[in-house]
């Protein structure tokens, strides 16, 4: 009884622009012959099939469902003529404006370009993206046309900006979809760093206050005193960009996405191994860099710098530093006092003129 009921449904005719569905029949040099209900058949030229690829033809045997658009529906001159181009086309004009809805990044293939930008073929649907939403051009791989040219036939993700059937108007941005993959990419490696991991990175950009460091995927910062253990004048004195180097995650602030490194932190600070290099009665060379009323500052070496109280400048009495020593003077000079914790080392000139055995 169900089959009788069903063979007296009406039969429902297909119109034009209807997305329909059915079953391969048969597949030769006229196309695809396809049974879209009622033993009613369509046929799907080559012509109209063309976003098919030969691999996924040498795939479609009888039986297999398809979906198709009604050019022309049956009539006495033959059977309704279909298009899997357009059926896709169609599809997808409703898969972009799910994707523009939920901000969701969308796979192409860029078929060609303009002098405004370049097309690409996303969902079946043919849109556009301008140059100025294309990733940035690298200046030394060739002129604007011949680098756009190279890109014909590249796949390519991108992220809605419009979506119009009406207008079969469609834009897009590759700029816009990287900004997105680099915020995600961004909170998972802020999720994964520890305070304290060593991590490889690129030197992405380098300004007057320190040094940007691209950990993959999101920028993290080493400060110019986070450089080195000794004074820097400028980043490039220790970093060139797009170098591959080594940094310490130093703090990792998710709340505001943003990543402190150092370099610096990588090697001992030196203060930490003073006991080990040096002691009490050893002469050693040493740069006055600062004269005060009290006595010299004295560099050693690169970050260690020690005091010579006024009284430890001459077997004279002196009023002033600079009546015995000026800025710049290269001495010998005996070290007198070691503290390491409180980083601060006592420097006596007088006594290496004129050594003594230190009780130790």
């Amino acid at each position: 009884m169900a089959d009788l009921l069903k063979d007296s449904e009406p039969i429902k005719s297909v119109r034009r622009g209807d997305i329909v569905n059915g079953e391969v029949m048969r597949i030769d040099g006229d196309g695809v012959l396809v049974n879209i209900g009622h033993k009613a058949d369509g046929l799907i030229p080559p012509r109209e099939m063309r976003t098919l690829s030969p691999e996924a033809l040498g795939r479609l045997s009888r039986g297999d469902e398809v979906y198709a658009y009604v050019i022309r529906p049956d009539s006495e001159e033959g059977p309704a003529i279909l298009s899997l181009d357009r059926a896709r086309s169609e599809q997808g004009w409703v898969v972009l404006q799910r994707a523009l809805d939920n901000n969701l990044i969308v796979d192409g293939v860029i078929t060609g370009y303009n002098k405004g930008g370049v097309v690409v073929d996303v969902e079946g649907v043919q849109g556009f993206i301008p140059l100025s939403q294309l990733a940035p051009i690298d200046r030394n791989a060739g002129d604007q046309e011949q680098v756009l040219a190279q890109r014909v036939g590249q796949n390519i993700k991108s992220q809605l900006l419009e979506v119009n059937r009406r207008r079969n108007r469609v834009i897009l941005s590759e700029r816009q979809a990287l900004q997105q993959k680099r915020d995600q990419d961004k909170t998972r490696l802020l999720e994964e760093l520890q305070e304290g991991q060593v991590r490889k990175g690129r030197v992405s950009g380098i300004s007057s206050f320190g040094v940007f460091v691209d950990l993959g995927g999101a920028d993290g910062l080493v400060h110019i005193s986070e450089l080195a253990w000794t004074q820097v004048g400028s980043p490039e004195e220790v970093v060139k960009p797009g170098a591959e180097i080594d940094v310490y995650i130093l703090k990792v602030d998710k709340e505001n996405k943003k990543i402190a490194l150092s370099i610096r932190r990588l090697a001992p600070e030196p203060w930490a191994t003073v006991p080990q290099r040096y002691q009490v009665g050893q002469v050693v060379d040493g740069s006055i860099t600062k004269l005060t009323n009290f006595g010299a500052f004295a560099r050693i070496e690169d970050s260690i710098e020690g005091l010579i109280h006024i009284s430890e400048l001459s077997d004279r009495i002196i009023q002033h530093p600079k009546e015995v020593v000026n800025v710049g003077d290269q001495l010998k000079l005996m070290i007198i006092k070691i503290e390491p914790e409180r980083r601060r080392l006592g420097l006596s000139l007088k006594q290496a003129l004129d050594p003594w055995t230190p009780e130790v």
